[in-house]
């Protein structure tokens, strides 16, 4: 898996798809305690249909590198580093697609610079003042340091436990046991991935976030697509309807059976609105 230094760290990525695409790079935006290879299924559909898929794993908990010494983690620092990704490989006229805490991380970022991005694909995730929304906002006020996080994180190491309810179950139906343990190892062994965990979940603000989901939805005109689970018990159906209402340039698609990785658990749901987007924005 190729690598890329940028200001903040060293990040892995993934990358598929035919290198003469006519289509825009689509380019995915994982959450807390994932990485890019939560965006596989999704990817791997896209560049059989000739899109190039760039997959970041940013520094949110499951990153292995820990980001550079004197720098910080917040929502507008990740922005930066996105920014940097895309300049450093040249990407423009971007699809970027978020989930999860990526989701609002991308709400960020087309508010402080969209001027690479050329569309918007918002699947569960927070939105609003939900950064993050129950029950995580009480496990991230707790996640506030090394030993708190690394305390959480020990609790989910049994295979039953991480997939059931009380861990990524929760989220998706469908990621293997070995997928969630991969995203829990960086914590459990590196010190320094825990320190970069609680930085950032310390920087979740839901009133920033609000300020900024309501910004784009008066000031962002290009054409975006809300992608569903309507078993989200969290990132609830209701806030992607409110935000659609808002928002004259959406499309929402509500998909069912699924909750919050629909790009695990219903990849063929998303490509098909990515495609559809593609299409109505040429």
């Amino acid at each position: 898996m190729p690598d890329i230094a940028l200001p903040i760290a060293t990040i892995d990525y993934r990358v598929v798809g035919p290198e003469d695409s006519p289509y825009p790079p689509v380019v995915f935006i994982h959450g807390v305690l994932v990485d890019g290879h939560l965006w596989d299924k999704l990817a791997d559909l896209l560049a059989a249909r000739g899109y190039r898929c760039y997959q970041p794993t940013l520094p949110l908990g499951s990153h292995t590198t820990p980001i550079n010494s004197g720098q910080e983690l917040s929502p507008r620092t990740l922005v930066a580093a996105i920014n940097d990704f895309l300049d450093a490989l040249g990407l423009r006229d971007v699809t970027l697609v978020g989930n999860d805490s990526g989701g609002g991380i991308s709400q960020f970022l087309v508010n402080i610079d969209d001027s690479r991005i050329g569309r918007l694909v918002l699947t569960n995730c927070d939105t609003f003042d939900k950064f993050p929304p129950f029950p995580f906002n009480l496990m991230f006020s707790v996640a506030r340091g090394n030993l708190t996080i690394k305390a959480l994180m020990a609790t989910t190491k049994p295979t039953a436990i991480r997939q059931s309810a009380l861990g990524y179950g929760v989220l998706t139906r469908t990621a293997s046991p070995e997928l969630t343990r991969s995203w829990i190892d960086p914590t459990l062994s590196d010190k320094r991935i825990r320190l970069d965990l609680a930085r950032v979940l310390r920087s979740f603000k839901g009133s920033e976030l609000d300020e900024m989901t309501h910004r784009m939805a008066a000031d962002f005109t290009k054409p975006v697509v809300l992608i569903w689970g309507q078993s989200d018990k969290s990132f609830k159906p209701e806030y992607a309807r409110q935000l659609h209402a808002m928002m004259p340039n959406s499309t929402l698609i509500e998909v069912p059976g699924v909750s919050t990785f629909i790009p695990l658990d219903n990849p063929e749901a998303v490509a098909d609105g990515i495609a559809e987007l593609t299409v109505s924005a040429g």
